[in-house]
């Protein structure tokens, strides 16, 4: 950890890991896994949902596995760094964002056996039942945000080169 750069992609990961952490706890502290809190009525609400599989809770029930993934995917990030766009200081948020995310989640499957998921987003429509975006939680979101920011900063870089002349 002698690189500056290191430094300051280390200490934004583990701040996302930690809140990450701190607002799963806040949710099991104070929310049984029926309970719902209502924070904007027809819109969100806070849950306290268990989620043993990935995204939109697709390989339900492979939680044993999906930690061995994450941990592999986050071993397999860190020591493969230097192909990432993190010379700036964007990408170097941007890959800390996913680290961080990817932390956060594998903490949950490694000692919870499930990640909490717990920001729900709906809608009801006219005279129908809630339609909701499913569960998620500060992890899913880092990883999002790190994700999308590693694509802009790629798109852009693209953009930016110089177009090579067509000699044939």
């Amino acid at each position: 950890m002698k690189h500056p750069n290191a430094v300051r992609i280390s200490i934004i990961a583990v701040s996302i890991a930690l809140l990450d952490q701190l607002t799963k706890r806040l949710v099991v502290n104070y929310l049984n896994p029926t309970d719902e809190w209502v924070v904007v009525d027809g819109f969100l609400k806070i849950v306290h949902w268990g989620n043993t599989g990935a995204a939109w809770s697709m390989f339900h029930g492979n939680n044993k596995f999906l930690a061995i993934v994450s941990l592999v995917a986050l071993v397999g990030l860190i020591l493969f760094r230097k192909y990432f766009a993190i010379q700036s200081k964007a990408g170097q948020v941007a890959f800390a964002c996913v680290l961080g995310g990817i932390t956060g989640n594998m903490i949950d499957r490694f000692f919870v056996h499930h990640v909490i998921d717990f920001l729900r987003f709906f809608i009801y429509p006219r005279g129908g039942n809630e339609i909701g975006f499913p569960a998620f939680n500060v992890a899913d979101i880092s990883i999002c945000l790190g994700v999308g920011l590693l694509f802009m900063i790629s798109w852009q870089t693209e953009v930016s080169k110089p177009a090579t002349p067509d000699v044939s």
